[in-house]
């Protein structure tokens, strides 16, 4: 008669978790030491991709509010290689195109702006003087901030209207009566200040004044050289494809059209090598505390011999032991990777209410952040779960 040698009884998973977890909570600030390594490098890498993301929203969310329908047309170069014009009546034509709800322009004049007329020409700062149109706040979305933007009378008068960064490098910060600038050799009023144009950052740096003054006081040739066209938003293609040949039907080719959006979202889907190198660091305080925890599993071990010797001469097999040692080490970096989350939101929370931002915690932030952790809790016990398991009980027990 054959006996057949009963199958080694499983540990029910209750008694395997309260077994794993002998060592840390014996062993409570040894633990926690070894988890704050894993608990860094998830939060790092959570708080780097959870701002990524709020700050992607945002700037999406804010680029709805400005539209994406507004498109450009600039000139292009000529056949020889200069400068091509746009003709003075391209914006009248363009506005006659199906789809189109609004087309506003401006055409850059050879002329500076100061502050007064002892400044020395050579410190320009950069500021730009264009004869504008009167509706051309709506149609790039911005506003006046200060005074009052062109009219029908005052854009045939020595007045300018001045962007956001314009007023701030000539230094005036507030309209008044008898405010006046330096524009071309002569004095312009000042009507206005605009507030800052996301899509149209040319506007900030820009003195704007009327097409009928530009032309009478600064000799400006009348050509736009910026349409700015708001098209309906289901058609933006369409009238996108029909602006050259609208704008200059003779040379189409020396046409440029753009759709200033564009360079939003590229930005907004774009990842900065910041958020690269920190999602580096993130891996590498990862790394380190996998060591740590590989570290306090080797120590844990050798000083738990007697333990590991009993246990087997209760009747535990190796691989009662192994995954005894195997799931301390998960549950170990489990828990360092819970706090990482926790940090890591918290952390894009307050930044991202700090930035009027809306909080988002992609999945792949959080939930491979705790799978990384429990990865490398596995692999950082592997080794001392195998050989706890490789002790012969007598051995293990000499130790008692």
């Amino acid at each position: 008669m054959t006996t057949t040698a009963p199958a080694p009884a499983r540990m029910h998973p209750a008694d395997l978790a309260r077994t794993a977890s002998v060592g840390l909570r014996t062993r409570r600030m040894r633990a926690a030491l070894s988890a704050l390594g894993i608990a860094i490098g998830v939060a790092a890498m959570v708080a780097v991709m959870g701002l990524s993301a709020s700050s992607q929203a945002g700037l999406l969310a804010e680029l709805d509010k400005l539209g994406t329908n507004l498109l450009t047309v600039t000139p292009g170069r000529v056949l020889g290689g200069g400068e091509a014009k746009l003709p003075a009546e391209a914006p009248s034509m363009i506005s006659r195109v199906d789809n189109v709800e609004k087309v506003q322009s401006t055409g850059k004049i050879k002329a500076d702006a100061f502050r007064s007329p002892y400044i020395p020409s050579i410190n320009t700062n950069g500021l730009t003087v264009h004869a504008a149109s009167l509706g051309l706040p709506a149609a790039v979305r911005t506003t006046v901030a200060e005074g009052r933007y062109l009219n029908a009378a005052t854009a045939r008068e020595p007045v300018a209207v001045l962007g956001a960064t314009a007023a701030a490098r000539l230094g005036v910060g507030e309209v008044h009566p008898g405010a006046r600038i330096w524009v071309g050799g002569q004095w312009f009023y000042v009507a206005g200040i605009l507030n800052p144009a996301k899509l149209t950052p040319e506007i900030d740096s820009a003195v704007l004044v009327g097409y009928s003054a530009a032309e009478k006081y600064l000799h400006f040739d009348g050509h736009p050289s910026m349409i700015y066209v708001r098209a309906d938003t289901d058609h933006v293609t369409d009238v996108q494809q029909l602006l050259a040949a609208t704008a200059n039907p003779e040379h189409a080719d020396e046409v440029s059209v753009s759709q200033p959006s564009e360079a939003l979202e590229a930005r907004a889907a774009a990842q900065s090598a910041l958020n690269g190198l920190f999602l580096g660091l993130g891996a590498v305080a990862l790394l380190v505390g996998g060591v740590g925890v590989a570290n306090t599993m080797v120590i844990s071990v050798l000083e738990r011999r007697s333990e590991i010797g009993l246990r087997r001469a209760l009747g535990a097999t190796k691989g009662h032991i192994r995954l005894q040692f195997l799931c301390e080490a998960i549950l170990l970096a489990a828990l360092g990777g819970a706090v990482g989350v926790a940090l890591g939101v918290v952390a894009t929370m307050v930044y991202a209410q700090v930035k009027d931002w809306a909080t988002v915690v992609p999945v792949l932030a959080w939930g491979g952040g705790l799978g990384a952790a429990v990865a490398i809790g596995a692999i950082a016990g592997l080794l001392p779960a195998l050989r706890a398991a490789r002790m012969a009980p007598t051995e293990a027990l000499r130790t008692t």
